[in-house]
């Protein structure tokens, strides 16, 4: 248990952050997730106006301090790629 009043305060602080990083990396794993049963279900079209969406939060999650640069980079990449096979 924290004894200080900083360390309390830390406590609280962390407790918020925590707050808004677990729904970003929410929003960016549904996200992720529905693009990829778009291209299941084999549904091109829908997936190409649900990659920018991805990319948004994907971006969103990398300026957050939620994922690191690669990841992200790595994130985006792969979903483009998957799109473009798709696609072709």
């Amino acid at each position: 248990m924290a004894i200080t009043s900083s360390a309390k305060k830390a406590i609280r602080s962390s407790d918020k952050k925590r707050v808004f990083n677990l729904r970003r990396k929410n929003v960016l794993r549904d996200t992720t997730k529905s693009l990829t049963k778009a291209l299941v279900a084999k549904d091109v079209t829908g997936a190409e106006k649900l990659l920018p969406i991805a990319y948004k939060a994907i971006d969103k999650a990398k300026k957050t301090g939620v994922i690191k640069a690669n990841t992200a980079d790595r994130k985006k990449s792969r979903l483009a790629l998957a799109v473009a096979k798709a696609k072709a």
